[in-house]
Protein backbone atom coordinates (compact mmCIF):
# COMPACT_ATOMS: atom_id res chain seq x y z
CA UNK A 1 0.00 0.00 0.00
CA UNK A 2 1.43 3.62 -0.70
CA UNK A 3 2.72 5.37 2.19
CA UNK A 4 0.06 8.26 1.39
CA UNK A 5 -2.73 5.85 1.82
CA UNK A 6 -1.45 3.98 4.70
CA UNK A 7 -1.25 7.44 6.48
CA UNK A 8 -4.61 8.39 5.79
CA UNK A 9 -6.39 5.23 7.00
CA UNK A 10 -4.31 5.34 10.32
CA UNK A 11 -4.82 9.16 10.78
CA UNK A 12 -8.58 8.21 10.10
CA UNK A 13 -8.93 5.57 12.80
CA UNK A 14 -6.64 7.35 15.41
CA UNK A 15 -8.93 10.96 14.32
CA UNK A 16 -12.29 8.64 14.84
CA UNK A 17 -11.68 7.22 17.58
CA UNK A 18 -10.55 10.43 19.11
CA UNK A 19 -13.32 12.27 17.99
CA UNK A 20 -15.86 9.81 19.14
CA UNK A 21 -14.23 10.26 22.92
CA UNK A 22 -14.51 14.37 22.28
CA UNK A 23 -18.30 14.15 20.90
CA UNK A 24 -19.10 12.30 23.74
CA UNK A 25 -18.83 14.97 26.21
CA UNK A 26 -19.53 18.31 23.91
CA UNK A 27 -23.55 17.99 23.78
CA UNK A 28 -23.69 17.42 27.24
CA UNK A 29 -21.41 20.53 28.74
CA UNK A 30 -24.55 22.59 29.68
CA UNK A 31 -26.14 19.41 32.06
CA UNK A 32 -22.18 18.99 33.37
CA UNK A 33 -22.37 22.64 34.32
CA UNK A 34 -25.50 22.45 36.19
CA UNK A 35 -24.18 19.62 37.92
CA UNK A 36 -20.95 21.50 39.29
CA UNK A 37 -23.94 23.80 40.87
CA UNK A 38 -24.70 26.54 37.91
CA UNK A 39 -28.30 25.78 38.50
CA UNK A 40 -29.99 29.54 37.60
CA UNK A 41 -31.22 29.12 33.81
CA UNK A 42 -29.58 32.45 32.88
CA UNK A 43 -26.39 31.97 34.55
CA UNK A 44 -26.64 27.80 32.86
CA UNK A 45 -26.74 29.89 29.53
CA UNK A 46 -24.33 31.92 30.78
CA UNK A 47 -21.60 29.93 31.46
CA UNK A 48 -22.31 26.83 28.77
CA UNK A 49 -21.47 29.56 26.31
CA UNK A 50 -18.00 30.60 27.83
CA UNK A 51 -16.67 26.73 28.94
CA UNK A 52 -17.58 26.09 25.31
CA UNK A 53 -15.33 29.01 24.30
CA UNK A 54 -12.53 28.12 26.71
CA UNK A 55 -10.69 25.83 24.31
CA UNK A 56 -10.43 28.05 21.55
CA UNK A 57 -8.91 31.11 23.26
CA UNK A 58 -5.16 29.36 23.72
CA UNK A 59 -5.69 27.58 20.73
CA UNK A 60 -6.20 30.53 18.19
CA UNK A 61 -3.42 31.87 18.96
CA UNK A 62 -1.15 28.59 19.78
CA UNK A 63 -2.13 26.14 16.83
CA UNK A 64 -0.24 28.99 13.84
CA UNK A 65 3.19 27.89 16.15
CA UNK A 66 2.45 24.00 16.24
CA UNK A 67 1.63 24.34 12.68
CA UNK A 68 5.39 25.89 12.11
CA UNK A 69 7.14 23.39 14.54
CA UNK A 70 5.58 20.89 12.63
CA UNK A 71 7.05 22.44 9.29
CA UNK A 72 10.72 22.00 11.66
CA UNK A 73 10.49 18.98 13.56
CA UNK A 74 7.94 16.97 12.04
CA UNK A 75 4.46 16.72 11.55
CA UNK A 76 3.94 13.22 13.29
CA UNK A 77 5.61 14.77 15.99
CA UNK A 78 2.68 17.43 16.28
CA UNK A 79 0.13 15.01 15.38
CA UNK A 80 1.76 13.07 18.91
CA UNK A 81 2.09 16.15 20.75
CA UNK A 82 -1.95 17.11 20.35
CA UNK A 83 -3.77 13.49 20.91
CA UNK A 84 -1.32 12.91 24.22
CA UNK A 85 -2.47 16.50 25.79
CA UNK A 86 -5.67 16.05 24.92
CA UNK A 87 -5.90 13.10 26.55
CA UNK A 88 -4.60 14.82 29.54
CA UNK A 89 -6.82 17.83 29.34
CA UNK A 90 -9.85 15.45 29.71
CA UNK A 91 -8.66 13.74 32.49
CA UNK A 92 -8.34 17.17 34.21
CA UNK A 93 -11.43 18.16 33.16
CA UNK A 94 -13.31 15.07 34.92
CA UNK A 95 -11.67 15.81 38.12
CA UNK A 96 -13.09 19.82 37.75
CA UNK A 97 -14.54 20.80 41.38
CA UNK A 98 -16.50 23.73 40.06
CA UNK A 99 -17.07 25.67 37.29
CA UNK A 100 -14.01 27.61 37.13
CA UNK A 101 -11.75 24.79 36.90
CA UNK A 102 -13.73 23.19 34.20
CA UNK A 103 -13.31 26.31 32.47
CA UNK A 104 -9.56 26.43 33.39
CA UNK A 105 -8.96 22.90 32.07
CA UNK A 106 -10.86 23.56 28.91
CA UNK A 107 -8.59 26.23 28.10
CA UNK A 108 -5.07 23.62 28.88
CA UNK A 109 -7.13 21.43 26.09
CA UNK A 110 -6.97 24.28 23.90
CA UNK A 111 -3.74 25.31 24.63
CA UNK A 112 -2.15 21.91 23.93
CA UNK A 113 -3.79 19.60 21.64
CA UNK A 114 -4.92 20.68 17.99
CA UNK A 115 -4.79 16.96 17.32
CA UNK A 116 -7.29 18.22 13.71
CA UNK A 117 -4.90 20.63 12.35
CA UNK A 118 -2.05 18.75 12.61
CA UNK A 119 -3.55 15.46 11.30
CA UNK A 120 -5.10 17.31 8.25
CA UNK A 121 -1.42 18.87 7.86
CA UNK A 122 0.37 15.69 7.76
CA UNK A 123 -2.14 13.84 5.75
CA UNK A 124 -2.34 16.85 3.29
CA UNK A 125 1.68 17.10 2.90
CA UNK A 126 1.83 13.02 1.87
CA UNK A 127 -1.30 13.25 -0.27
CA UNK A 128 -0.58 13.48 -4.10
CA UNK A 129 -2.20 17.22 -5.47
CA UNK A 130 -4.65 15.07 -7.91
CA UNK A 131 -5.82 13.25 -4.64
CA UNK A 132 -5.94 16.00 -2.12
CA UNK A 133 -9.60 16.99 -2.01
CA UNK A 134 -10.52 12.98 -1.52
CA UNK A 135 -7.94 12.37 0.97
CA UNK A 136 -9.61 15.68 3.00
CA UNK A 137 -13.06 15.01 2.46
CA UNK A 138 -12.26 10.94 3.74
CA UNK A 139 -10.50 12.95 6.82
CA UNK A 140 -13.62 14.59 7.59
CA UNK A 141 -15.59 11.49 7.69
CA UNK A 142 -13.78 10.73 10.73
CA UNK A 143 -14.30 13.30 12.62
CA UNK A 144 -18.41 13.53 11.12
CA UNK A 145 -18.03 9.28 12.30
CA UNK A 146 -17.02 10.31 15.51
CA UNK A 147 -19.61 12.53 16.39
CA UNK A 148 -22.06 10.36 15.06
CA UNK A 149 -21.16 7.37 17.34
CA UNK A 150 -20.06 9.62 20.20
CA UNK A 151 -22.61 11.78 21.30
CA UNK A 152 -25.21 8.38 21.26
CA UNK A 153 -22.69 6.58 23.49
CA UNK A 154 -22.02 9.08 25.74
CA UNK A 155 -25.73 10.22 26.50
CA UNK A 156 -26.02 6.64 27.21
CA UNK A 157 -22.88 6.51 29.60
CA UNK A 158 -24.03 9.39 31.34
CA UNK A 159 -27.63 8.02 31.56
CA UNK A 160 -26.01 5.09 33.51
CA UNK A 161 -23.17 6.57 35.29
CA UNK A 162 -22.02 10.30 35.57
CA UNK A 163 -20.71 13.04 33.22
CA UNK A 164 -17.72 12.57 35.03
CA UNK A 165 -17.11 8.61 33.72
CA UNK A 166 -17.46 10.12 30.10
CA UNK A 167 -14.20 12.48 30.41
CA UNK A 168 -11.88 9.73 31.87
CA UNK A 169 -13.44 7.24 28.88
CA UNK A 170 -12.59 9.94 26.52
CA UNK A 171 -8.98 10.27 28.00
CA UNK A 172 -8.51 6.90 27.78
CA UNK A 173 -9.47 6.41 23.74
CA UNK A 174 -7.25 9.33 23.29
CA UNK A 175 -4.27 7.47 24.71
CA UNK A 176 -5.39 4.74 22.61
CA UNK A 177 -5.49 7.07 19.76
CA UNK A 178 -1.84 8.16 19.69
CA UNK A 179 -0.44 4.45 20.17
CA UNK A 180 -1.72 4.05 17.00
CA UNK A 181 -0.40 6.74 15.48
CA UNK A 182 3.19 6.11 16.93
CA UNK A 183 3.09 2.74 15.40
CA UNK A 184 1.44 2.83 11.88
CA UNK A 185 1.93 6.41 10.75
CA UNK A 186 5.29 7.74 8.75
CA UNK A 187 6.39 11.29 8.44
CA UNK A 188 6.22 12.41 5.02
CA UNK A 189 8.88 12.89 3.08
CA UNK A 190 10.72 16.10 2.88
CA UNK A 191 11.82 17.30 0.10
CA UNK A 192 15.63 18.19 0.12
CA UNK A 193 15.20 21.89 -1.00
CA UNK A 194 12.37 22.44 1.53
CA UNK A 195 13.06 25.88 3.23
CA UNK A 196 11.63 26.48 6.59
CA UNK A 197 9.11 29.25 7.31
CA UNK A 198 8.73 31.44 10.60
CA UNK A 199 5.57 32.02 11.57
CA UNK A 200 5.99 35.67 10.93
CA UNK A 201 6.53 34.44 7.48
CA UNK A 202 3.47 32.43 7.42
CA UNK A 203 1.03 35.34 8.21
CA UNK A 204 2.86 37.94 5.79
CA UNK A 205 2.26 35.03 3.10
CA UNK A 206 -1.33 34.45 3.98
CA UNK A 207 -1.97 38.22 3.85
CA UNK A 208 -0.26 39.29 0.83
CA UNK A 209 -2.43 36.82 -1.36
CA UNK A 210 -6.18 38.25 -1.60
CA UNK A 211 -7.28 34.38 -2.03
CA UNK A 212 -5.70 32.86 0.87
CA UNK A 213 -6.82 36.17 3.25
CA UNK A 214 -10.60 35.79 1.90
CA UNK A 215 -10.59 32.12 2.21
CA UNK A 216 -9.21 32.76 6.24
CA UNK A 217 -12.11 35.38 6.79
CA UNK A 218 -14.41 32.98 5.34
CA UNK A 219 -13.33 30.27 7.75
CA UNK A 220 -13.80 32.55 10.40
CA UNK A 221 -17.44 33.59 9.77
CA UNK A 222 -18.74 30.54 8.59
CA UNK A 223 -17.66 28.85 11.58
CA UNK A 224 -19.18 31.55 14.01
CA UNK A 225 -22.39 30.71 12.41
CA UNK A 226 -21.89 27.19 12.83
CA UNK A 227 -21.20 26.91 16.24
CA UNK A 228 -23.25 30.29 17.49
CA UNK A 229 -25.93 27.95 18.19
CA UNK A 230 -24.15 25.09 20.01
CA UNK A 231 -24.00 25.79 23.49
CA UNK A 232 -27.51 25.94 24.21
CA UNK A 233 -28.38 23.17 21.65
CA UNK A 234 -28.68 20.55 24.68
CA UNK A 235 -30.89 23.23 26.66
CA UNK A 236 -33.22 23.48 23.50
CA UNK A 237 -33.73 20.00 23.41
CA UNK A 238 -34.50 19.40 26.92
CA UNK A 239 -37.14 22.95 26.46
CA UNK A 240 -38.56 20.78 23.31
CA UNK A 241 -38.69 17.43 25.21
CA UNK A 242 -42.15 16.44 27.55
CA UNK A 243 -39.84 14.62 30.51
CA UNK A 244 -36.60 14.41 31.67
CA UNK A 245 -35.71 10.18 31.42
CA UNK A 246 -33.17 9.42 28.78
CA UNK A 247 -33.00 13.32 28.35
CA UNK A 248 -29.23 12.34 27.54
CA UNK A 249 -29.44 9.84 25.12
CA UNK A 250 -32.30 11.29 23.15
CA UNK A 251 -30.26 14.69 22.50
CA UNK A 252 -26.68 12.96 21.70
CA UNK A 253 -28.59 10.67 19.47
CA UNK A 254 -30.36 14.18 17.58
CA UNK A 255 -26.73 15.78 18.16
CA UNK A 256 -24.97 12.75 16.01
CA UNK A 257 -27.55 13.17 13.10
CA UNK A 258 -25.58 15.96 11.58
CA UNK A 259 -22.54 13.47 12.24
CA UNK A 260 -23.94 10.58 10.17
CA UNK A 261 -25.17 13.08 6.98
CA UNK A 262 -21.45 14.94 6.76
CA UNK A 263 -20.04 11.08 6.64
CA UNK A 264 -22.07 10.47 3.94
CA UNK A 265 -21.53 14.42 2.06
CA UNK A 266 -17.42 14.42 2.71
CA UNK A 267 -16.48 12.54 0.37
CA UNK A 268 -18.65 13.66 -2.47
CA UNK A 269 -18.17 17.23 -1.75
CA UNK A 270 -13.95 16.19 -1.70
CA UNK A 271 -14.35 14.63 -5.26
CA UNK A 272 -16.51 17.02 -6.73
CA UNK A 273 -14.41 20.23 -5.58
CA UNK A 274 -11.46 18.26 -7.51
CA UNK A 275 -13.26 18.63 -10.56
CA UNK A 276 -15.75 21.52 -10.03
CA UNK A 277 -16.18 24.60 -9.21
CA UNK A 278 -14.82 25.95 -6.07
CA UNK A 279 -17.02 28.53 -6.29
CA UNK A 280 -20.22 26.84 -6.89
CA UNK A 281 -19.93 24.19 -4.89
CA UNK A 282 -19.09 26.13 -1.60
CA UNK A 283 -21.80 28.18 -2.20
CA UNK A 284 -24.53 25.44 -2.68
CA UNK A 285 -23.19 24.14 0.97
CA UNK A 286 -23.14 26.96 2.55
CA UNK A 287 -27.00 28.15 1.44
CA UNK A 288 -28.65 24.76 2.53
CA UNK A 289 -26.62 24.92 5.86
CA UNK A 290 -28.61 28.12 6.40
CA UNK A 291 -32.15 26.75 5.51
CA UNK A 292 -31.43 24.17 8.22
CA UNK A 293 -30.76 26.19 10.98
CA UNK A 294 -33.46 28.33 10.20
CA UNK A 295 -35.62 25.40 10.71
CA UNK A 296 -34.36 24.61 13.53
CA UNK A 297 -36.10 27.37 15.14
CA UNK A 298 -39.66 26.25 13.95
CA UNK A 299 -39.65 22.98 15.25
CA UNK A 300 -41.42 22.31 18.70
CA UNK A 301 -41.14 18.38 18.46
CA UNK A 302 -37.12 17.30 19.31
CA UNK A 303 -38.35 13.73 16.86
CA UNK A 304 -38.64 16.93 13.96
CA UNK A 305 -35.50 17.68 14.76
CA UNK A 306 -33.37 14.45 12.89
CA UNK A 307 -34.29 15.27 9.47
CA UNK A 308 -33.62 18.56 9.68
CA UNK A 309 -29.94 18.06 11.61
CA UNK A 310 -29.68 15.36 8.29
CA UNK A 311 -29.78 17.41 5.93
CA UNK A 312 -27.52 20.08 7.97
CA UNK A 313 -25.44 17.08 8.40
CA UNK A 314 -25.01 16.97 4.37
CA UNK A 315 -24.30 20.87 3.65
CA UNK A 316 -22.06 21.08 6.30
CA UNK A 317 -19.82 18.16 4.77
CA UNK A 318 -19.35 20.53 2.28
CA UNK A 319 -18.23 23.78 3.59
CA UNK A 320 -15.12 23.75 6.25
CA UNK A 321 -13.64 20.69 4.06
CA UNK A 322 -14.11 22.38 0.66
CA UNK A 323 -12.47 25.35 1.38
CA UNK A 324 -9.51 23.66 3.06
CA UNK A 325 -8.89 21.58 0.23
CA UNK A 326 -8.97 24.37 -2.14
CA UNK A 327 -6.41 25.84 -0.07
CA UNK A 328 -4.32 22.94 0.13
CA UNK A 329 -3.98 22.95 -3.72
CA UNK A 330 -2.40 26.26 -3.59
CA UNK A 331 0.49 25.96 -0.59
CA UNK A 332 3.41 24.20 -1.54
CA UNK A 333 4.61 21.26 1.06
CA UNK A 334 7.28 23.22 2.57
CA UNK A 335 4.75 25.40 4.03
CA UNK A 336 1.79 23.23 4.51
CA UNK A 337 1.78 22.91 8.23
CA UNK A 338 2.35 26.25 8.53
CA UNK A 339 -0.32 27.68 6.55
CA UNK A 340 -2.75 25.26 7.63
CA UNK A 341 -2.19 25.96 10.95
CA UNK A 342 -3.11 29.53 10.62
CA UNK A 343 -6.32 28.24 8.53
CA UNK A 344 -7.18 25.78 11.30
CA UNK A 345 -6.62 28.90 13.81
CA UNK A 346 -8.99 31.23 11.69
CA UNK A 347 -11.43 28.30 12.54
CA UNK A 348 -10.77 27.89 15.96
CA UNK A 349 -11.42 32.07 16.34
CA UNK A 350 -14.99 31.12 14.47
CA UNK A 351 -15.38 28.02 17.29
CA UNK A 352 -14.30 30.78 20.08
CA UNK A 353 -16.71 33.88 18.86
CA UNK A 354 -19.41 31.71 18.11
CA UNK A 355 -19.94 31.03 21.65
CA UNK A 356 -19.82 33.70 22.67
CA UNK A 357 -21.89 35.83 20.53
CA UNK A 358 -24.18 33.24 21.59
CA UNK A 359 -24.23 34.48 25.04
CA UNK A 360 -24.20 37.84 24.21
CA UNK A 361 -27.46 37.14 22.21
CA UNK A 362 -28.99 35.51 24.95
CA UNK A 363 -29.78 38.65 26.99
CA UNK A 364 -32.17 39.61 24.12
CA UNK A 365 -33.48 36.80 22.53
CA UNK A 366 -35.68 33.51 23.10
CA UNK A 367 -32.77 30.43 23.01
CA UNK A 368 -34.74 29.31 20.08
CA UNK A 369 -33.82 31.94 17.98
CA UNK A 370 -30.63 31.70 18.05
CA UNK A 371 -30.87 29.13 15.23
CA UNK A 372 -32.91 31.53 12.94
CA UNK A 373 -29.70 34.04 13.14
CA UNK A 374 -27.36 31.29 12.66
CA UNK A 375 -29.26 30.57 9.30
CA UNK A 376 -29.33 34.36 8.66
CA UNK A 377 -25.72 34.43 9.06
CA UNK A 378 -24.94 31.43 6.84
CA UNK A 379 -26.86 33.53 4.12
CA UNK A 380 -25.04 36.78 4.39
CA UNK A 381 -21.72 34.31 4.06
CA UNK A 382 -23.13 32.77 0.88
CA UNK A 383 -24.26 36.26 -0.64
CA UNK A 384 -20.40 37.53 0.17
CA UNK A 385 -18.72 34.38 -1.22
CA UNK A 386 -20.96 34.94 -4.34
CA UNK A 387 -19.61 38.69 -5.00
CA UNK A 388 -15.82 38.49 -3.43
CA UNK A 389 -14.62 35.32 -3.99
CA UNK A 390 -13.05 34.49 -7.72
CA UNK A 391 -12.39 30.89 -9.38
CA UNK A 392 -8.56 29.83 -9.68
CA UNK A 393 -7.40 28.20 -12.37
CA UNK A 394 -6.73 24.44 -12.23
CA UNK A 395 -2.70 23.99 -12.41
CA UNK A 396 -0.23 21.28 -11.52
CA UNK A 397 2.18 21.07 -8.91
CA UNK A 398 2.44 25.00 -8.93
CA UNK A 399 1.77 27.11 -6.08
CA UNK A 400 1.15 30.82 -4.92
CA UNK A 401 4.60 32.87 -4.96
CA UNK A 402 6.28 34.02 -2.34
CA UNK A 403 5.34 37.77 -1.31
CA UNK A 404 8.44 39.77 -3.32
CA UNK A 405 8.95 37.31 -6.01
CA UNK A 406 8.14 38.98 -9.91
CA UNK A 407 5.51 40.88 -8.04
CA UNK A 408 2.94 37.82 -7.29
CA UNK A 409 3.16 37.29 -10.61
CA UNK A 410 4.02 33.45 -12.02
CA UNK A 411 3.80 31.13 -14.55
CA UNK A 412 1.54 28.14 -14.36
CA UNK A 413 0.88 25.33 -17.22
CA UNK A 414 -2.87 24.12 -17.11
CA UNK A 415 -3.99 20.90 -16.96
CA UNK A 416 -6.03 21.06 -20.05
CA UNK A 417 -4.11 19.35 -22.85
CA UNK A 418 -5.92 20.80 -25.31
CA UNK A 419 -5.17 24.26 -23.99
CA UNK A 420 -1.41 23.40 -22.77
CA UNK A 421 -0.46 27.02 -23.07
CA UNK A 422 1.57 28.93 -20.07
CA UNK A 423 -0.30 31.68 -18.50
CA UNK A 424 -0.27 34.12 -15.84
CA UNK A 425 -2.10 34.28 -12.23
CA UNK A 426 -1.65 37.11 -9.99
Amino acid sequence: MENWRKNLYSIWISQFVAMAGMSMVIPFLPFYVRELGITDPHELEFWSGIVFSGPFILSFILTPVWGMLGDRFGKKTMVLRAIFGLALSQLLIGFSADVYQLFFFRMVQGGISGFIASSLALVSSGTPKEKSGYAIGILQTSISSGTVIGPFIGGFISDMTSYRTVFFITSAMCIISGFLVLLNVKEPPKKESARLYSLRDNYRYVFSKSFLLLSMVSIVFLQISITVAQPVFALFVESITTGTEFLSTLTGAIYATIGVFSVISSPWWGKRNDTKSYKKNIIMAVTGAGIAYCLHSFVYNPYLLFPVRAFLGLCVGGIIPVIYSNINKYISDDRKSGIMGIASSSTLLGNLLGPLLCTALLYKLQMRYIFLIAGIMLFANAFIIFVKVKELPKFKDVYLPDPGKRKNIFSFRKTDPEKDTAGELK
